[in-house]
């Protein structure tokens, strides 16, 4: 028996990383799963590794409500209903301070993490809702929400994700009286596509060696941040609304700092690309 039988999901931005991870974690639990991208060729190559009739690929741009509206209309259709929704697409955007960056590229990150969020909370509580049927909405949190978490040069992803908590925490007030728990899930420091650049920027040049060593120090692989996620969807989670878990907790982020310069010494840092 899994955690999450008979459970339906979307999950965003589902086709590497973080999201991908999650998928994984969910079909292993006993779910099923629908994952999206914004591009067809990243939905076709993630269906792949998911093989079977548990998982079923979308492509969606998230920053666009009609188009996620017709991702839990296609998921109703597939699997007869809808569980569980994480809120997992995002983008960082290039490194760089803000009189160098470009308007439409931050405007752009600003779409795709924070109206993003928005638009599938509203699509899946109007099914919620209109169903009468109970469900989970998991939103991402990142560098940005924490309040001693400054994001210097990637201002616009830390200021997407200081306003999805302040989001994800209004609209959980919202509907404290209805049968739907919103959740908030800090993922960690993960190496994803999202911290990596082909084509670093001089001021990402100049920061290289920081960056590198921040991630040496806290970067963990996905899966715990995947654990995490199973948990807040699981109803023997003990997880309710308005919940906010995190994969770079307090004791978490210190146990990562400590044990640095060992793990340095003993060469077991993991480098690991996800």
């Amino acid at each position: 028996m899994g955690k999450l039988d008979d459970k339906v999901a979307i999950i965003t931005g589902s086709t590497k990383g973080i999201g991908k991870a999650i998928a994984s974690a969910f079909v292993r639990e006993g779910a099923r799963v629908v994952i999206t991208s914004s591009r067809r060729s990243n939905v076709d190559a993630a269906l792949y590794d998911f093989p079977g009739e548990n998982v079923f690929g979308h492509v969606c741009d998230v920053s666009d409500y009609a188009k996620v509206e017709k991702l839990v209309e296609s998921t109703v259709e597939r699997f007869g209903k809808l569980d569980i929704f994480i809120n997992n697409a995002g983008i960082s955007g290039t490194f760089y301070n803000i009189t160098d960056s470009d308007p439409q590229e931050w405007g752009r990150v600003v779409d795709i993490n924070l109206k993003g969020t928005y638009c599938g909370c509203r699509a899946a509580m109007n099914y919620f809702l209109t169903s009468g049927r109970p469900g989970r909405i998991i939103n991402m949190a990142g560098s940005g929400t924490d309040k001693k978490s400054n994001t210097p040069f990637i201002s616009a992803y830390g200021s997407s994700k200081a306003a999805i908590a302040r989001f994800t925490f209004a609209i959980a007030e919202e509907y404290k009286n209805a049968p739907v728990s919103i959740m908030l899930l800090h993922p960690g420091l993960v190496r994803t596509d999202m911290v990596g650049s082909e084509n670093p920027t001089p001021e990402m040049k100049r920061q290289q060696a920081t960056f590198q060593t921040i991630l040496d120090i806290f970067a963990q692989p996905p899966s715990v941040a995947a654990s995490l996620a199973v948990k807040m969807a699981s109803e023997e989670g003990g997880c309710k609304n308005g919940d906010y878990l995190s994969a770079l907790n307090g004791k978490r982020r210190k146990w990562l700092l400590f044990s640095y310069p060992l793990r340095k010494l003993l060469n077991r840092i993991d480098r690991t690309s996800y």
